[in-house]
């Protein structure tokens, strides 16, 4: 978090997560919005560089990335959001590195089957789905009449959406995305 927004640092928090991440090289789409850094001269020839392709929101359409809306939504319900803003940059960058290590390891997210984004992303997800469905099996065996509908379908999902259309919904349920 800088006191500023530019190309410069744009493109320097992106060359660093790629590289973090280990990804150069791979396909990657960076949707962003249409704010003078994310359309930098600095920006797209790091990106080039870098093997990235660049998607910008809609004009006018302030819900273009869902999953971005989404994640601020629970940032500012989160409780201890200060309402009136940071006193100081130092406030708002310990608050945001203390929320965002809670949103990713602790925050059990809908979306993955109730898994935080840290057991998917460190591939844990296979090993505590299979905890889970054992535990219920072992439950629906001793408690059949508290299951009479069977258990939740404990899987890691192969894909997800936020606010997922029918048919969308059709696809993810028949495994076919």
């Amino acid at each position: 978090m800088w006191p500023e927004e530019t190309g410069e640092l744009a493109s320097e928090l992106v060359e660093r997560a790629i590289l973090s991440e280990k990804i150069k090289g791979k396909p990657l789409v960076l949707h962003s919005d249409n704010g003078a850094p994310m359309k930098s001269y600095t920006l797209k020839e790091r990106l080039e560089v870098l093997g990235v392709l660049s998607s910008y929101s809609r004009p006018r359409v302030s819900n273009d990335n869902p999953y971005s809306e989404a994640g601020f939504r629970t940032l500012k319900y989160r409780p201890g959001y200060p309402q009136d803003g940071f006193k100081t940059i130092e406030d708002a960058r310990e608050w945001v590195c203390t929320f965002v290590d809670w949103y990713n390891t602790k925050h059990y997210h809908s979306g993955i089957n109730f898994l935080t984004p840290s057991s998917r992303h460190n591939g844990q997800d296979k090993e505590i789905m299979r905890k889970r469905k054992e535990l219920y099996e072992s439950a629906r065996k001793l408690h059949p009449q508290r299951f009479n509908k069977g258990i939740r379908k404990w899987e890691v999902p192969k894909a997800v959406a936020l606010n997922p259309t029918d048919e969308i919904k059709e696809l993810l349920e028949n495994d076919v995305i």
